[in-house]
């Protein structure tokens, strides 16, 4: 019979889990995100998110105009003052840094150039770009902040989704996302003890829910209830919990997507460590794109949110359970007969090794040795290749 425990919640308030993260693939996306933000797009709360994303949802409007009816203004007193006059609308409207850029993009111009020059000569050339380039018709999105502001210039077939929208998407599973449903902000890996803490004050410093004038990003794991897949060679419970990450931007800087996975724990600096089965979903702006997050984007999520974790643990135990090396030579011929070169094959093996203190024998001791020597890889290229390797092996074994 396939083992399959979830732990009970009241262990994680006396002191936490003890996990394994030498184990997984360490997945560093969150960690980049932690580490960019400043405080102003940090959030201690999923309604605090959404009302900031949705409030300015409600001050914009959008519309689609002629490219070449756009006129541009600019100051010969302040050299650095460009406006746009649209059409149907007599108060000039202020480009961000982001939306000129897109608007440079659109007609041909290198952006970084026209930033160089002053406002005059910069619109001079915008000017020419918009009345004479192919695309006839241009999408705007345009909000009220004291003046009008030019958030986004994209193409007429722009698929947007606001960034409210994803966070809803989430409310519905996470709630605030702050312990009032299973899935919340997570808690931190205390490096010293290698245990897990899921209970952390969520502050500006741990929080995992950001959002800028750009996009939103969201993080949240169910940690107040371990599952237990197997053992560790010393015989205590190989400990997972459920997470994902979400993301979207409405004025067209990324896709909108998102990923779910197993993992054992998470860093302070929001590394994520000891990561299984990990599945990824990105949705691109094009004209379809609301119909597929609501038809595609969003049911993923909540099924995944109240998935069984029973064929995660059946295809990890099963791993674990197909012995496929006996000895070096029988341990040498799988590797390279999956595509892997002699010193891969060589370190792989000394990986195992040092970390078992065994040499690897199942499926599940080279899936754990490959995602190891991943880890020391230096470029990304490289490690996403291995990890893929890895991740195609253990679903055949499953």
């Amino acid at each position: 019979m396939t083992h399959v425990e979830i732990l009970d919640a009241d262990r994680g308030r006396s002191g936490g889990y003890k996990v394994d993260v030498n184990r997984g693939e360490r997945v560093g996306r969150v960690s980049s995100e932690w580490f960019s933000r400043p405080a102003d797009e940090r959030y201690l709360s999923l309604s605090e998110l959404f009302s900031a994303v949705h409030g300015r949802t409600e001050r914009s409007q959008t519309r689609t105009v002629a490219s070449a009816a756009i006129q541009v203004e600019a100051s010969r007193d302040n050299a650095e003052r460009l406006a746009l006059i649209l059409p149907g609308s007599d108060a000039p409207v202020a480009p961000t840094h982001w939306s000129f850029g897109q608007l440079a993009s659109l007609v041909g111009a290198p952006a970084a150039y026209l930033r160089q020059l002053p406002a005059s000569l910069a619109g001079i050339n915008l000017q020419y770009g918009l009345t004479s380039h192919r695309t006839e018709q241009v999408k705007t999105l345009e909000i009220e902040n004291g003046r009008v502001e030019l958030r986004a210039v994209t193409g007429p077939d722009y698929g947007r989704i606001y960034d409210h929208e994803l966070v809803a998407a989430v409310q519905k599973i996470a709630g605030d996302g702050i312990g009032d449903t299973r899935w919340k902000v997570p808690g931190v890996l205390d490096w010293t003890t290698g245990i897990y803490n899921p209970r952390v004050d969520i502050t500006k410093d741990t929080t995992t829910l950001y959002a800028s004038d750009r996009d939103v990003f969201l993080f949240l794991v169910d940690d107040l209830n371990p599952i237990e897949a197997g053992r560790l060679p010393n015989g205590e419970p190989d400990l997972y919990f459920r997470g994902f990450y979400c993301w979207n931007s409405e004025v067209g800087a990324k896709t909108l997507g998102m990923a779910s996975f197993y993992l054992r724990a998470v860093c302070q600096n929001r590394n994520l460590w000891g990561v299984e089965d990990f599945q990824e979903i990105t949705i691109r702006h094009s004209k379809y794109a609301a119909s597929r997050f609501a038809h595609e984007a969003a049911p993923a999520l909540t099924r995944f949110a109240n998935s069984s974790p029973v064929p995660f643990v059946n295809g990890i135990n099963a791993a674990r359970e197909r012995v496929v090396a006996r000895n070096d030579d029988d341990r040498a011929d799988f590797l390279r007969n999956r595509g892997f070169s002699r010193a891969e094959t060589t370190k792989i093996i000394e990986t195992v090794l040092a970390e078992e203190g065994r040499k690897p024998e199942s499926v599940f001791d080279f899936v754990q040795g490959i995602t190891a020597v991943a880890r020391h890889k230096p470029h990304q290229d490289a490690r996403i290749d291995l990890e893929a390797k890895a991740k195609k092996m253990l679903e055949r074994a499953a």
